[in-house]
């Protein structure tokens, strides 16, 4: 499986990004895609992660303000962030995995693309 992800950029507080991962490649009928950040000096995190089966799960510090959603039949999915903070600020990873448990360690990531919110 490979992973393209797309729709970073620069924006101001307050203001709004689409970021989408197109996967490509033979996919599991069960897995898990998402979205993962590593800001500067920090660890890679999870921001939000959607099953094939449609299960979400979204860390603490962005939920409400994100929303993880796919298109099954263009093996996309895609983080709609809004109200962007600056702390917001990072790379973000498009990341495919094999089972729900494990949504925090994928076994497969995509580029990044950065995302930075200026104030």
């Amino acid at each position: 499986v490979q992973l393209q992800a797309s729709g970073g950029g620069l924006v101001q507080a307050g203001g709004s990004l689409r970021l989408s991962c197109v996967a490509s490649g033979s996919m599991l009928s069960y897995n898990v895609m998402g979205w993962h950040r590593q800001a500067p000096g920090k660890q890679r995190e999870l921001v939000a992660v959607i099953s094939s089966t449609g299960n979400t799960d979204y860390a603490d510090s962005w939920k409400g303000r994100f929303t993880i959603s796919r298109d099954y039949a263009k093996n996309t999915v895609y983080l709609q962030t809004r109200s962007l903070k600056p702390e917001d600020t990072a790379v973000y990873y498009c990341s495919y995995g094999d089972t729900w448990s494990s949504r925090r360690v994928p076994i497969i990531w995509g580029q990044g693309t950065q995302v930075t919110v200026s104030s």
